[in-house]
């Protein structure tokens, strides 16, 4: 992997308290190419990851909200010459170590894109969450034609082919299920692969997560985008 750029993109918003340790564990872990989206915080997330040497941050002057992130991340480093994009949250709730199984198909399989589910082995996931997602997928299913195991996980790999083909419309968390959309659309080759999923009271008590009503207006909205 020593010729291919692999960049690793996290949208964050308000996550001062936590971005430098999340910067610190992808590193060790051996990715240096990493781009920190603030999504117009209010705290001072953008001035704790500036302070992390040799990465890439980024700021949205107002919440756009976490799709409206990810893109302008994926975008920054496919003009950086990416040739692997890996998005992740910014809350630590994703374990580096599994970038590695995230990107090995995209080189070793030539894979498009590799999902992150949770729901394969769901050790550790709330019932609520587990619920909450079936649910999720069922609709992405219904609107978008293709059936995934985890239709909302943000820690997923692109290949160059894939991130250039990618195009979405929305801003906010609906960006995950449309992903799936264009992945269809587009007839890309993927791969879902296990990931594991680390549940802090941190990042249980984060606000501005998909919570269950916040998921009932991400599905109107997606559902109002097809019809209307």
């Amino acid at each position: 992997m020593e010729n291919i750029k692999i960049y690793i993109v996290i949208p964050a918003y308000n996550e001062a308290t936590i971005i430098q340790n999340v910067i610190a564990e992808i590193k060790n872990t051996g990715y240096e190419n990493i781009i920190v989206i603030d999504d117009g915080s209010f705290d001072n997330t953008y001035e704790k990851a500036g302070e992390i040497e040799n990465i890439t941050v980024l700021r949205h002057k107002i919440n756009r909200g976490k799709g409206a992130a990810a893109k302008t991340g994926i975008e920054a480093a496919k003009l950086l010459g990416a040739d692997i994009i890996v998005t992740m949250d910014s809350d630590g709730q994703h374990d580096p170590k599994n970038i590695e199984n995230l990107v090995d198909p995209i080189i070793n399989e030539k894979f498009d894109a590799v999902l992150g589910t949770r729901l394969i082995n769901p050790k550790g996931m709330p019932l609520h969450k587990i619920l909450h997602n079936k649910i999720a997928n069922l609709i992405t299913w219904y609107l978008y034609g293709l059936w995934v195991t985890d239709s909302q996980s943000g820690f997923r790999a692109y290949s160059k082919n894939a991130f250039n083909a990618i195009n979405t419309r929305t801003d906010n968390y609906a960006y995950d299920s449309e992903v799936i959309r264009e992945i269809y659309n587009h007839k890309l080759k993927y791969k879902e692969v296990p990931i594991s999923v680390r549940y802090t009271e941190y990042s249980m008590g984060k606000s501005q997560k998909q919570s269950f009503v916040n998921g009932l207006k991400t599905a109107y909205k997606m559902i109002w985008r097809v019809i209307g």
